[in-house]
């Protein structure tokens, strides 16, 4: 059986842990790995070499740190395809999914790249008689990132490279349902250069994560999850007086108004909805159509796309959705379709029982799609993180406005209209972080930051982009007076107070 290794001070080692946890092939139900849980003692070293390999990095000058970046990325797109295979076998979604998860990491990467132009200060000169003031930012030292199953490659992407860039040592402790990927990324990260002790990679569970948002040389943490966990992380990490960034679950709503497009909609919300098998942090789940007409007709449209959908694992090229990640997520999900039904939601499309021929021990769920659900049912009220689509009717605009208000998360949201005041409104005035219009999955590139308000984020940084380099970087101002010189030649009086 493959032992997944940790990668600490430029070398890869298996834990002397005896506490270890098997690996899935959730297309098969198969164990493809066993990952050992690491011990607090290889934190407490790999944090310790972390330290001092930072001190150099630090004060390497940021265009030789954005060569190794640029090495780094040529080797990403030169070995994609084999990352997004791995992250494939672990989560299962398919293949072009993997792939553009990658790609989208590795745009964290390019603009990683433009790291001396991001870190420039700022000067004034005269700011007072003959005093100057200049402002810097500066590395924090040893940061680190925790991250969930749904992005094995994309969220890590997402924290380390800016991290690194801006001069810091990163600990990273992935999930550990899928750690491949970011095993071979650390793999390219070394051959392009990297100095040893500079990423380093520690597997574990709920005592590794207490474990790094305790230990003092820690200075920053980015973390990735669900809405509780989130909200534990930052409580617990700003408590030990670390900066912390912690980014929570979501419920995304997608508003259909009455003069949208019906097909490029009921198209989108089969991507937004059944990508990745519902797995995303941005996923649409919630879909709002406005007036009983447009969700009648949208239902109508849904509905066979939704019995058509190819499932299959990530080696069928024609598949579109691919298993969830584990048997115990298959069986959660299960549950929250049971509950829909017992609520009364409309079952129009039912996923439960689904069957693959050849892979009857994978972990799947079928397509699955509710009508008529109310705010006050769980289904609603709670992140499924499954290919559940939940149909939430409401009679104008201001009702779809406020159901989203409503809700505990605001992570992401949509609107399809043709109508560009209806839409610069829901622009302008929605109370969610990321907003799309016709644009069903709203995040933004990698040179704009990510992040949901609410309880979809703690913290006062969102993640990667400008706001990234700003959460890995603390500013420092200096302002300064120098006293007249020599340059006033040479004085041959004996010096007296004058």
């Amino acid at each position: 059986m493959h032992v997944i290794e940790n990668a600490v001070a430029g070398k890869r080692y298996v834990s002397s842990s005896t506490r270890r946890v098997p690996v899935y092939n959730p297309a098969t139900g198969e164990q493809s790995a066993e990952l050992p849980l690491s011990t607090m003692a290889e934190l407490n070293a790999a944090v310790e070499n972390a330290v001092k390999a930072q001190v150099a990095w630090g004060n390497t000058p940021p265009m030789k740190r954005a060569r190794v970046m640029f090495k780094f990325k040529a080797l990403l797109d030169q070995y994609a395809h084999d990352i997004a295979r791995e992250i494939s076998r672990e989560h299962g979604k398919v293949h072009d999914d993997a792939l553009g998860e990658v790609a989208r990491g590795i745009d964290c990467v390019d603009f990683a790249c433009g790291i001396p132009q991001l870190l420039k200060g700022e000067f004034s000169r005269n700011v007072g008689p003959s005093i100057d003031s200049y402002s810097d930012r500066q590395p924090l030292g040893v940061v680190a990132g925790i991250t969930p199953f749904n992005f094995p490659a994309m969220v890590p992407m997402w924290m380390y490279p800016a991290a690194i860039a801006c001069g810091n040592a990163f600990i990273l402790k992935p999930s550990e349902r899928d750690p491949s990927a970011s095993m071979l990324a650390w793999n390219l990260f070394m051959e392009a250069g990297l100095p040893e002790g500079i990423l380093n990679i520690v597997h574990g569970d709920k005592e590794m994560v207490d474990g790094i948002l305790d230990h003092p040389d820690i200075k920053a943490v980015s973390f990735v999850g669900s809405t509780p966990i989130a909200e534990y992380v930052y409580q617990r990490g700003t408590q030990a007086g670390k900066r912390m960034q912690a980014l929570g679950g979501a419920k995304n709503h997608m508003v259909i108004m009455p003069d949208a497009d019906l097909d490029q909609a009921a198209d989108a919300l089969m991507g937004a909805g059944y990508g990745s098998a519902g797995e995303r942090c941005m996923a649409i789940s919630v879909a709002v159509p406005v007036g009983k007409d447009t969700a009648d007709a949208l239902v109508a449209k849904l509905k066979p796309r939704v019995e058509s959908l190819k499932i299959g694992p990530a080696t069928d090229k024609d598949a579109e959705m691919g298993p969830v990640v584990t048997k115990m997520h298959r069986d959660k999900i299960l549950g929250y379709i049971d509950s829909g039904v017992e609520e009364g939601a409309k079952l129009v499309v039912d996923g439960r029982g689904f069957k693959l021929q050849g892979y009857e021990e994978g972990y799947y769920v079928g397509g699955t799609l509710f009508d008529n659900v109310e705010p006050d049912m769980k289904i609603y009220k709670e992140e499924i993180f499954g290919p559940v689509l939940s149909v939430v009717r409401r009679d104008s605009f201001q009702d779809a406005v406020d159901l989203i208000h409503g809700h505990e998360y605001a992570n992401g949201t949509a609107i399809f209209t043709r109508d560009g005041d209806a839409a610069r409104e829901f622009a302008d005035k929605i109370e969610v972080g990321m907003v799309g219009i016709n644009v069903p999955i709203p995040v933004p590139v990698a040179y704009h930051s990510f992040g949901g308000w609410k309880r979809s984020l703690f913290g006062d940084h969102s993640i990667y982009g400008p706001e990234g380099v700003h959460f890995y970087t603390r500013l420092k101002t200096v302002t300064t007076r120098w006293p007249a010189g020599i340059k006033g030649g040479a004085e041959f009086s004996f010096p007296s107070v004058k």
